[in-house]
């Protein structure tokens, strides 16, 4: 079989029609007088004869390759990535395109080398993503292009942003506690992650706490207190513990993550406290094993393949993309076995 490609004018001839009309054909155009017979020919005829698309030539007719790219600090190599690189990829084959990755370790040089290789490749615009809702500066290279921003806020620069609404998120879980009948001895664990390394605390802690606050405040609620600490399994543990070791007895507990949540259960357990019965926990990110703890986490999940999605359609519009605006993407509530009304027993 010839490696040779298939030429427009081949499947004109086998179809027996002008190399016009088959053009008009291939290319979706439905606004000449192609009788439907000629049109059925045409494709059997590319069918048959394995025809594809000149994508260089239509590139330069059209000044567009239809290709985006994907450039991620280390969203590609995150447990995380699979739904948010199948949400854009989705979204850009449903429009005809296709999707480039790349990704930087968070290097600035290397950074720089990708979008510009992206570039010389002429894709059409760039995803600019991050691993964790944050401010960044995009590299220079993306200055004036078609570019949207993936989890990720950069002030200044005239280009919309997909982040996850943690705002909402931190209402959802306030709420969720207060429909159960909570209104103190409520504990935050993990709070806005302000520690030595992030000692302003991270966007998603601090949109969290705040929506948090705000619904607590709203529902005649409050917080008992706020423990600041990483947002890790073994901080869960540690925090908790401590709070326990100190006499107070939480009656809830919000915690900055799923992994904090599993290091509660473990401290709470070891003192004989069961969820929900005497603590109520509701935690955010509905990681995998949310759903295997027992009782199962009560959590409010980040949007992942949402996010892809958005991203992707967005600079995938017809219409202009560049202004700076911020679309929130809606965490959802995952209701598992977790919270429950207060247990009548004191706390501190």
């Amino acid at each position: 079989m010839s490696g040779r490609r298939v030429t427009m004018a081949q499947v004109a001839q086998a179809a027996g029609v002008s190399p016009t009309t088959a053009s008009f054909v291939l290319s979706g155009r439905t606004d000449m007088r192609i009788s439907a017979a000629a049109r059925e020919r045409v494709l059997a005829a590319a069918a048959d004869l394995g025809y594809r698309p000149n994508v260089a030539a239509r590139a330069l007719r059209t000044k567009s390759t239809q290709t985006i790219g994907l450039v991620s600090d280390t969203v590609a190599t995150t447990p995380y990535a699979g739904e948010v690189i199948r949400g854009a990829m989705e979204a850009a084959h449903a429009r005809g395109n296709l999707l480039f990755i790349a990704e930087t370790g968070g290097d600035r040089a290397v950074e720089s080398e990708l979008v510009h290789g992206m570039l010389d490749r002429q894709v059409d615009a760039v995803i600019y993503a991050a691993m964790y809702t944050r401010y960044v500066t995009p590299p220079k290279e993306l200055y004036g292009r078609r570019v949207v921003l993936l989890n990720c806020l950069a002030p200044g620069f005239d280009a919309p942003s997909v982040i996850p609404d943690e705002l909402e998120a931190g209402r959802t879980a306030a709420r969720v506690l207060l429909e159960a009948g909570h209104t103190d001895g409520i504990y935050a664990i993990g709070g806005h992650q302000a520690i030595p390394a992030t000692p302003d605390g991270v966007f998603a802690g601090n949109e969290r706490m705040r929506g948090l606050q705000e619904a607590l405040r709203g529902g005649g609620a409050r917080l008992a207190g706020v423990v600041e600490s990483d947002w890790g399994a073994e901080d869960g543990y540690r925090e908790v513990s401590a709070l326990l070791r100190d006499g107070r007895r939480p009656r809830a507990l919000v915690c900055g993550t799923d992994r904090v949540s599993f290091g509660a259960y473990q401290a709470l357990a070891e003192v004989g406290l069961g969820v929900p019965d005497d603590v109520s926990v509701v935690s955010f990110d509905d990681q995998d094993f949310a759903s295997w703890l027992h009782p199962g986490l009560t959590t409010v999940a980040l949007p992942h393949y949402e996010l892809g999605r958005l991203a992707a359609e967005l600079i995938l519009s017809p219409e202009p993309v560049l202004e700076a605006a911020v679309h929130r993407v809606p965490m959802p509530l995952r209701v598992r076995g977790s919270v429950a009304p207060p247990a009548a027993t004191p706390h501190g």
